[in-house]
């Protein structure tokens, strides 16, 4: 009874001690590190600054650290495989070198998020894995007030505090073609969208092993002090962090392109 109560006593910890370690193989230790990034090849949005400020002082209040940069270098495994999510803060036009879209193909795959802000959609027009991970590519565009109509989603909180309807004022988006395979969270009625029935504007998908989420909003200033507007940008921060999961690059099916000349 003494060897068994003994055995107990070795063995249940280790169990336990297993057991834990099992649960928590699949997390990075520390606060999720997300990646904003801003540089833009063509128009430059003011508003750029606000939101990176927004972002720095979401991370803040919710517990998630934040880089900035407009420098593409940073685009390489070393330095990707450090974050959680990468934000594209209205970037324009082409701002990747075919090394660098590799290894950021290279970090989706292995399980990494995106987040695409507005003008996030007007680029990577000769990149046609981007075109698929943002959803769509940028058309044209009209500004004022308009009415949304936000959705609610079982699967991601993102709306869930947002008014429906929702009236703002900002510069809406229309696309090249409708996204596809996305699950749709905002649309927004006929009249500013030239006659378009059907105009989404916020949406999330699994992408190539990892996820995104993309806001047509995000203009002007103004939104980046916006209560609503920013529980959105959280809610799709949080999407793409993804519980600060641990990236597994063996599933990264990319082939890396080689420094040399």
């Amino acid at each position: 009874m003494k060897r068994i109560c003994l055995f107990s006593l070795l063995i249940f910890p280790a169990l336990l001690l297993m057991s834990c370690s099992i649960l928590h193989a699949g997390k990075r230790p520390g606060k999720p590190h997300v990646l904003v990034f801003s540089k833009t090849a063509g128009y430059h949005h003011a508003s750029i600054a606000y939101g990176i400020e927004a972002i720095q002082t979401l991370g803040i209040a919710n517990g998630f650290e934040v880089d900035t940069t407009a420098d593409a270098s940073w685009f390489t495994e070393d330095t990707l495989k450090h974050y959680a999510a990468v934000v594209f803060m209205s970037t324009t036009h082409e701002v990747l070198d075919k090394r660098q879209q590799a290894d950021f193909e290279r970090y989706i795959q292995a399980g990494g998020g995106y987040v695409g802000v507005h003008a996030a959609a007007d680029g990577g027009y000769t990149w046609p894995w981007y075109g698929k991970l943002v959803g769509a590519y940028f058309n044209h565009h009209t500004a004022g007030k308009d009415t949304l109509h936000v959705a609610r989603d079982k699967k991601i909180p993102a709306t869930y505090a947002l008014p429906d309807p929702w009236i703002r004022h900002d510069e809406w988006y229309s696309f090249r073609k409708a996204p596809q395979d996305v699950h749709v969270l905002v649309t927004m009625g006929k009249s500013s969208g030239k006659g378009d029935a059907y105009h989404p504007l916020v949406w999330y998908h699994s992408y190539d092993g990892g996820r995104a989420f993309y806001i047509a909003l995000g203009h002007t200033n103004e939104s980046y002090s916006e209560p609503d507007f920013l529980k959105l940008l959280l809610g799709g921060i949080e999407y793409a962090i993804d519980g600060n999961k641990k990236l597994n690059y063996r599933k990264a099916h990319t082939q890396r392109i080689s420094t040399a000349p």
